[in-house]
């Protein structure tokens, strides 16, 4: 045993270089192992919702969400609109069990939409351009990252965990598991996973084909399952409603691949090259609790379900978000342990949402009369306004809170991203990563309470441009409000900087 550290994550995909990043900036040691050496091409999550973007935008990494989702929308204007150009927008903003929400349909004067600040228009990421940024930005706060190395074993005896890593064996006080559905971190630590079983196989994959002009783009519901052709050449998806494949680990070949698609499509297509394939199910798991002594989940690790809307990514994602920083403070000391306990309790309820979104589009997305029925239904709900833009506000995730307890009901949100008139934004004031007490009434009580809070808390006094409900915002790292004020009283501030920044230094 040679090497310590204060978190191990194993896992290097999105979910875990965003905790690790989260931990790096909150002042934690941390190592990233990752059995693969180098990211995974297999055709995965296509898009990313507003959370997610806010997250990146919080720590200075809008920018490359838009260099990449560019890159995207060009590659995809040459396939489904010729000549429409890097900007052009898709008309569609998500679907539902592959019914497509049109975006001209969507309410945007919605108060779900107020002050979500330039994030909101960054959502078209792929999963790789996710990683590729996260990695990117690891390398720029140090953090140490291992691939090519298998997790062979681990005890937590209560102090900490020893980890061991082929022949060698490492030391860290906490261990994090983010090494997806088949997490051999949970597996070996004992979690139980309750859910429910597979009813389908599902197919994702980027292949070269002749015949595919007789394919429809987009997504397609026929009497034998759904087919997705596009958005960019080659890509190609397959649902079968015919249970789980035998063996989900067995290579996928073209002649698979084109007995599935030809099987659901009617199109006699002949597959000739595979270049990325993945299948999946709608295997339902959520473990009770996040942790486990030292040892705790994050990402598909906590919870698995079929990859339909596009929640997987965006869930993982934010359960690194709302750990890092409480992880950083308990390893550093400004934290108590107890705060871990927050991290179930508020991440749960949204994955145990996302369980239920995805099981209900498998409902839809059956083949017999009576889903068949449903699906017509819920098409001409989506057709309408108020029908897409419910729909799209549950995908865009800008209904997402957290119960932190009383208060006015900003509270427990996401933070409103706030124009000042300093010219700068709330979410610019957010990039370290520690607390902020957004003082908009240049109030001297305010700012002599949060004083003794000076290293962990930064506090901005600003006006903002547009009227605003409140005079003041405890925002967490996060970006969720912890403490709210509408006139300019400190009651409830002292309390929300202890739990949330820890004792008085």
């Amino acid at each position: 045993m040679n090497e310590t550290f204060d978190v191990v994550v194993v896992g290097a995909g999105p979910v875990g270089l965003m905790l690790a990043c989260e931990l790096a900036l909150g002042g934690a040691q941390v190592l990233v192992v990752e059995r693969l050496t180098e990211i995974d091409p297999t055709v995965k999550a296509g898009a990313i919702n507003v959370p997610t973007a806010q997250a990146f935008y919080r720590r200075g990494l809008l920018p490359d969400l838009v260099e990449q989702q560019t890159a995207l929308l060009s590659r995809m204007a040459g396939f489904a609109r010729p000549g429409g150009g890097a900007n052009s927008r898709p008309p569609f903003v998500g679907h539902f069990a592959g019914i497509m929400i049109d975006s001209t349909l969507i309410d945007f004067d919605d108060p779900a939409f107020a002050n979500l600040g330039p994030a909101a228009d960054a959502w078209l990421v792929p999963q790789q351009a996710v990683e590729t940024i996260l990695a990117a930005r690891a390398a720029e706060l140090g953090v140490t990252v291992w691939r090519g190395v298998e997790l062979a074993g681990f005890d937590d005896d209560g102090d900490g965990v020893d980890i061991r890593l082929g022949d060698n064996t490492i030391r860290a006080h906490w261990l994090v598991g983010c090494d997806g559905g088949r997490s051999t971190v949970r597996k070996q630590a004992g979690f139980d996973f309750p859910g429910l079983d597979p009813e389908i196989t599902g197919y994702q994959a980027v292949v070269e084909m002749t015949g595919a002009e007789e394919l429809r783009s987009g997504w397609n519901a026929t009497g034998t399952g759904i087919y997705v052709h596009g958005p960019m050449p080659g890509r190609i998806g397959v649902m079968v409603p015919d249970g789980p494949h035998a063996d989900r680990t067995a290579p996928i070949t073209a002649a698979e691949l084109q007995e599935k698609l030809r099987y659901v499509s009617g199109v006699p297509v002949v597959i000739t090259a595979v270049h990325t394939a993945t299948r999946y199910t709608d295997n339902t798991r959520q473990v009770p609790d996040y942790r486990s002594g030292r040892i705790l989940l994050a990402g598909d690790a906590a919870h698995v379900h079929s990859p339909y809307g596009g929640q997987g990514l965006n869930l993982g994602v934010g359960d690194a978000v709302n750990l890092g920083w409480k992880l950083a403070g308990v390893v550093t000391g400004r934290l108590p342990e107890a705060v871990l306990d927050t991290y179930t309790a508020e991440r749960h309820p949204i994955g145990a949402w996302v369980l239920e979104w995805t099981r209900a589009q498998i409902g839809v997305m059956r083949t017999d009369p009576r889903s068949r029925a449903l699906r017509g239904v819920m098409t001409e709900l989506l057709a309408t306004r108020d029908g897409a833009t419910t729909i799209f506000k549950k995908i865009a995730g800008v209904l997402h809170r957290y119960d932190l307890g009383p208060g006015p009901d900003l509270v427990g949100a996401a933070a409103p991203d706030i124009e000042l008139t300093d010219g700068t934004r709330l979410g610019d004031h957010q990039r370290t990563g520690r607390v902020v007490l957004l003082d908009l009434a240049d109030d001297p009580a305010l700012r002599a309470v949060a004083e003794p809070w000076a290293g962990p808390v930064r506090v901005v006094t600003a006006k903002a441009v547009d009227p605003q409900p409140f005079t003041a915002l405890l925002v967490r790292p996060d970006g969720h409000v912890a403490w709210a004020a509408d006139d300019s009283g400190t009651e409830g501030l002292p309390a929300a900087l202890t739990r949330w920044a820890g004792d008085r230094p």
